[in-house]
């Protein structure tokens, strides 16, 4: 004989096979989700507002603006290729958004009031058909808008309590409108096109299309709020890297409202660096105009001072080795005059340890170096040469750079009105109407579709873990219990049992309702199988238990005895469950007039006993009223003589008994019984649970012969498959 493998040993190991057969065992299940949840991702994608992105594209040019004035050096230093983190920030800057949220009167909202769900998706429709209409109300509710409705607030002053509230703007006939708070009341009565006040409010609704009765909902935001909110929406990334090139992108189901969002702030944003450049041409022009006054003065007094020397010397021209000397110095010392006045300016702007102004000073330095290598060549000349190249130099410098400076203010005058900065818009801000961001309507349903299959996985794994029912009947025989029959889940006696608990007082056997069916077939089996083991039991008493209610003891009690008795024996089925037996719900009949009845004294067993309808050979005790102390009926002497007087009477005796685990009163009964049963429900019962039954018999002297495994379901591993040989179709 094989062995049968240790189902606690598989417990601890994956079983490729066992994982499948779940799967096909719960593929209904995975699929009815699954369907579910593409249905709600279809409903999703065409019901949502769509989501619309605006594009618009900037250029930060490398090099800095030509100003006049400034040396090459210093171009080259300020000319180094924008951050785009840099530029991000200063388009999402507080100063550039804020003047957006001014300027677009952001921080007052409205929408109309719709109906939940399908209000948006049933006003987009009509307005998609007819542009510039108004939908009139439908199903008589006028509170919501269909389609069309319009509302544009140009002013909308509240006090700080009713910041970031919801308000109500209701409309009425011919532009007129009442503006309620949150608990309805009246703030203001205005109309379109003026200004109206009260209660600290003041509003001046510019445009009002709708039917009268129409609700908006109103908000007075912060400007702070509306401010990090955009900052947070707009996004703004660089193509490229170092290329300059900067695409900013804001998402709104309001396609125009996106459009003005991003031109508002790119203008802006141009503007801002506009007007830096031209400020900065301004401190230049500033800075020049204030120093040509000295550098005048200067001249006029280097002129005067060589002037006074050549009278005074009767000297007026300098030999050619002196003019090679004062070209040089002259060329030198201009550059260090401009150099000094950059110096002066950049001091302005930059510390000392900043890398421009640190380059300026070394420039400077190697010219120094060149000037005092020329003084002393100078030092070699006659006294009077000195003299009158140093006074020649100080007046050629002063009168150079005086020069300069003139030409310098005359530029920067001109660059400080013609400023164009160095940011352009490459792309306008627009807006694909045809083609939203979101929903993807092909995204949406394929994620909907892998989001519904991996919740039905996930429940039909996480189920099978936690529902530790018995599903194999060797799991019972591993316990210590022989399993007498393997009862199939029958869909027809679901079906009776539903008729059982909508309170029919009718018979509703299995076995005489479907005698084709497996289930019945089984019983068939079970009934062949007792009929040797009771060969060897000491009475006719057959007790059926349960270690928990609702397993299918009724059901295997009664069919049980009905198919005994077709077979030509005299069969007793008593309902030995006086707390809540149900056998009369399946024989028919009602529970009064019973057992309890019968073991008080109250009744005889004429009145007690009835035949189960067509059946000769069948006949039944109900529970009877529900007495106040079963277990102590039970014990009573006359309950032992009855059962003595009925196996006189009868072939079998068969008693439905209350779960072992729940009350003591299948202990009771099964010292009178010679055949114990337990039923286990496939699916329901834990080992341990049946495993605490047999001990709590035993514990009572009471020995189990076996167990009925019942309600079986069909598994892809066939634990039952043997059942389906020549009876009948299985059940889908």
């Amino acid at each position: 004989m094989t062995a049968t493998q240790d189902p606690v040993q598989r417990d601890d190991e994956i079983d490729l096979s066992e994982l499948l057969g779940t799967l096909n065992d719960h593929k209904w299940l995975i699929g009815t989700i699954t369907g579910i949840f593409i249905v709600l991702s279809i409903a999703y994608a065409l019901l949502t507002t769509p989501i619309y992105q605006a594009t618009s594209v900037v250029q930060v040019e490398h090099e800095v603006p030509n100003l006049p004035g400034l040396s090459a050096l210093t171009q080259t230093l300020e000319a180094s290729s924008p951050e785009a983190t840099t530029e991000s920030a200063l388009i999402t800057s507080r100063m550039v958004i804020g003047a957006a949220v001014d300027q677009l009167n952001l921080t007052i909202e409205t929408h109309p009031q719709r109906l939940p769900l399908l209000g948006n998706f049933i006003a987009r429709h009509y307005a998609s058909k007819n542009p510039d209409k108004v939908s009139p109300a439908l199903f008589g509710m006028i509170g919501y808008d269909w389609g069309g409705a319009k509302l544009d607030i140009f002013q909308l002053d509240v006090p700080d309590k009713l910041l970031d509230r919801p308000l109500s703007l209701i409309a009425g006939e011919g532009g007129a409108y009442v503006l309620v708070d949150d608990n309805d009341n009246v703030l203001v009565i205005g109309k379109a096109g003026q200004s109206a006040s009260g209660h600290g409010v003041t509003i001046q609704v510019k445009t009002l299309i709708a039917n009268p009765g129409t609700h908006f909902l109103v908000f007075r935001h912060r400007e702070l709020t509306v401010i990090n909110g955009l900052q947070r929406a707009i996004n703004v990334t660089e193509q490229g890297k170092d290329s300059g090139i900067l695409q900013m992108t804001y998402d709104n189901a309001d396609p125009r409202l996106a459009t003005n969002v991003l031109e508002q702030v790119g203008e802006l944003y141009v503007r801002q660096d506009v007007d830096r450049n031209s400020a900065e041409a301004a401190n230049s022009l500033k800075f020049v105009r204030e120093q040509l006054p000295n550098v005048r003065r200067d001249l006029e007094k280097a002129t005067a001072a060589l002037n006074a020397y050549q009278i005074k010397a009767h000297s007026v021209d300098i030999s050619m080795q002196t003019q090679g000397l004062l070209d040089q110095e002259v060329t030198i010392q201009t550059n260090i005059q401009q150099l000094r006045l950059q110096q002066a300016d950049m001091q302005r702007q930059y510390t000392p340890e900043h890398p421009a102004y640190k380059a300026l000073m070394q420039q400077i330095g190697q010219l120094e170096a060149q000037k005092n290598a020329i003084d002393k060549k100078v030092g070699g000349l006659p006294d009077t040469q000195q003299q009158l190249l140093k006074l020649t130099r100080d007046v050629q410098v002063s009168n150079d750079t005086y020069t300069g400076l003139l030409n310098q203010a005359q530029q920067l005058d001109i660059a400080r009105a013609g400023t164009v900065g160095n940011v352009r818009i490459i792309d306008k801000a627009a807006v694909d109407i045809t083609r939203p961001v979101w929903p993807k309507k092909l995204i949406v349903v394929l994620g909907g579709a892998l989001l519904g299959g991996f919740v039905a996985l996930v429940y039909v794994f996480i189920r099978q873990m936690l529902n530790r029912g018995i599903e194999d009947p060797a799991v019972i025989e591993k316990i210590g219990l022989p399993v007498y029959a393997t009862i199939p889940v029958s869909l027809r006696e679901q079906a009776l049992h539903g008729k059982r608990i909508r309170g029919s007082s009718k018979q509703h056997l299995l076995v005489l309702d479907a005698p084709a069916d497996l289930a019945t077939e089984a019983l068939r089996s079970l009934r062949t199988s007792l009929h040797f083991a009771r060969l060897e039991a000491k009475n006719n008493v057959l007790m059926i238990s349960g270690s928990s209610p609702d397993i299918g003891k009724t059901f295997v009690s009664a069919n049980l005895a009905a198919v005994v008795a077709q077979s030509n024996q005299r069969v007793l089925l008593i309902d030995g469950d006086m707390r809540m037996g149900s056998l009369h719900r399946v024989v028919g009949g009602k529970a009064e007039v019973g057992l309890s009845e019968l073991i008080s004294g109250q009744i005889d067993l004429v009145e007690a006993m009835r035949q189960v309808g067509p059946l000769e050979n069948l006949h039944f005790i109900a529970r009877g009223k529900i007495p106040p102390n079963p277990s102590e009926l039970l014990m009573n002497a006359r309950f032992s003589a009855l059962l003595d007087h009925f196996k006189q009477m009868f072939d079998l005796i068969i008693i439905d008994t209350p779960p072992i685990l729940a009350v003591t009163d299948a202990a009771i009964i099964g010292h009178h019984a010679g055949t114990a049963l337990l039923v286990v429900r496939f699916g329901v019962n834990q080992a341990r649970e049946v495993a605490l039954a047999r001990q709590r018999f035993e514990q009572n002297k009471v020995p189990l012969k076996g167990a009925i495994f019942n309600a079986v379901e069909r598994r892809s591993s066939g634990y039952y498959s043997y059942a389906y040989y020549g009876v009948g179709k299985p059940p889908k």
